[in-house]
């Protein structure tokens, strides 16, 4: 279903959703309220939806759909340009993805953008509370691993400090996971470092949003931050996360670098680091996202000592990063979303389940 007020995209859209194999149309609604009465009869797998529109806007659509019946919606929209808190609000409300699409020339760019649609389609088409598969897209180019920016621990390394660190990645729905994890823990847990695949100019406002709703402080890392209890430190985006150990001390380290699993900030350049200086005094945990990023980082966590938790299927929106970490062999244990906090909580005290 594509429901945009502007005929132009509308009509470019579901021309690019003609022609590829295996999608189609099944309607089109210049406004949400129009939107709802035609999906009454058929709904949609996959809703393509602007914002600015009349009668109802798109944030509120997504947030009635989100709380009545969750179904993968793309935002394509001029008003949520990349890093503006418009998009950053609609990936919070439950969004996708979100495409910026721009104020003038858009029928040349929708006809430019048109296998970024498709591909999003096909990707969000096996998303949010279904039995998921990893999507089906064309093989990937070559990409780096961690090794580009740190290199694997050795057997002689010694983690002879008792402070422990928390590492959570995540990615496509990790906005939500993230909030329903660091809204639940006290001031007292564990140090936090995170990944969360986002552009840059996201992540700051995506760290204030939290820390307003959060008993801990939650903030975008800057180089050589101390990690410290009662505390989440986000990757800033266009930015790789590591963390280095100063003593008993973690601090972090902020750097650019080429992309890692075609990431920027990449899961598993952080939990490489977190494997290699905290070791057994570690929980690594992954959650929803499309990939593979962080699975062989978890696993490296693992073999290192460290406890590791990967997110179930039922409650991932993307169960590709999380799935392909239980593939290999990585999560120690597997736990949907809602267990996730208080298994932080008991790892902050000193147990290791």
């Amino acid at each position: 279903m594509i429901v945009d007020d502007s005929a132009v995209a509308r009509q470019a859209i579901a021309c690019a959703i003609t022609n590829a194999p295996g999608l189609a149309v099944g309607g089109t609604a210049s406004d949400p309220i129009l939107a709802l009465r035609r999906m009454r009869d058929a709904w949609p797998d996959v809703i393509i939806l602007d914002i600015a529109m009349p009668r109802m806007d798109g944030l509120s659509f997504l947030r009635h759909l989100m709380a009545e019946r969750p179904t993968p919606v793309i935002i394509c929209s001029s008003v949520a340009e990349q890093g503006s808190k418009t998009a950053l609000d609609a990936l919070t409300a439950g969004a996708f993805t979100v495409i910026a699409k721009p104020r003038a020339n858009l029928r040349d760019f929708l006809a430019g953008a048109a296998d970024d649609i498709i591909a999003a389609i096909r990707a969000a088409a096996v998303a949010n509370l279904r039995p998921l598969s990893r999507p089906t897209l064309p093989p990937p180019p070559p990409k780096l691993s961690a090794d580009a920016l740190i290199g694997p621990r050795t057997a002689g390394e010694m983690h002879a400090t008792t402070e422990r660190i928390i590492a959570l990645g995540t990615s496509t729905g990790g906005t939500q996971a993230l909030e329903a994890v660091l809204t639940r823990l006290p001031a007292t847990v564990a140090g936090i470092v995170v990944v969360q695949h986002m552009p840059a100019r996201f992540t700051a406002m995506f760290a204030e949003r939290l820390d307003a709703v959060s008993a801990i402080h939650v903030r975008e890392a800057r180089n050589h931050d101390r990690v410290l209890p009662g505390q989440a430190l986000i990757a800033p985006g266009g930015r790789h996360l590591m963390v280095k150990r100063a003593g008993a001390q973690y601090y972090a380290e902020v750097v650019d670098g080429p992309l890692v699993n075609r990431h920027r900030p990449s899961v598993d350049v952080l939990f490489r680091s977190v494997a290699r200086f905290a070791g057994r005094n570690a929980l690594g945990v992954i959650m929803t996202g499309m990939g593979d990023d962080g699975a062989r980082g978890l696993l490296e966590m693992r073999d290192a000592g460290a406890t590791t938790i990967a997110q179930d299927a039922a409650s991932s929106v993307v169960f590709g990063m999380p799935g392909e970490a239980i593939r290999r062999g990585a999560a120690g244990n597997v736990l949907p979303l809602d267990d996730i906090p208080a298994a932080l909580v008991r790892f902050s005290c000193g147990s290791r389940r």
